[in-house]
């Protein structure tokens, strides 16, 4: 059985202490519990410490980065487009600095075991999705391959 990781990484308009970073960060938190709730995230991993790259992302506020593990592509999908993550979807802009062009926010690959899955690896992918556009081994929702590496439409 194949689970699906995503790597999310962005930058903070503030510094840490600004309040609408502190909102930010209560929303991410409640977030987070949701998906713990819902059943179908296997794993979460700290962002404290990884080693960020320095061509990781351009801009001057703090990195934000996540990297989860999920049961399947749909159910993460799914999470992605709903409740409370949809919600801070909607209101990135007042954290979120906008990406540079062709810098994406997010890459999503397939993986056989939890255990293999690191920051390392999430760095691995996002560049690698950023030279080669999406592949089975990098992908976005919008050009998603299913675990056998063939294109997959997410309904």
């Amino acid at each position: 059985m194949a689970f699906v990781a995503i790597f999310t990484i962005g930058r903070l308009k503030h510094p840490y202490e600004h309040p609408a970073s502190r909102e930010f960060f209560e929303a991410g938190y409640k977030i987070m519990r949701q998906a713990s709730i819902s059943g179908q995230l296997i794993k979460e991993f700290s962002p404290d410490k990884a080693a960020i790259p320095e061509e990781a992302i351009v801009g001057e506020g703090p990195p934000i980065l996540t990297l989860t593990v999920w049961e399947n592509l749909q159910s993460l999908y799914r999470f992605t487009y709903s409740g409370k993550h949809q919600q801070a979807l909607r209101d990135r802009n007042k954290w979120i600095d906008p990406h540079q062009e062709k810098q994406p926010t997010y890459v999503v690959w397939w993986t056989e075991k939890v255990k293999d899955v690191s920051w390392e690896e999430a760095f691995k992918r996002y560049n690698y999705y950023i030279q080669h556009g999406p592949t089975p081994f990098a992908f976005d929702y919008k050009h998603a391959f299913d675990e056998l590496g063939e294109p997959f439409l997410i309904k």
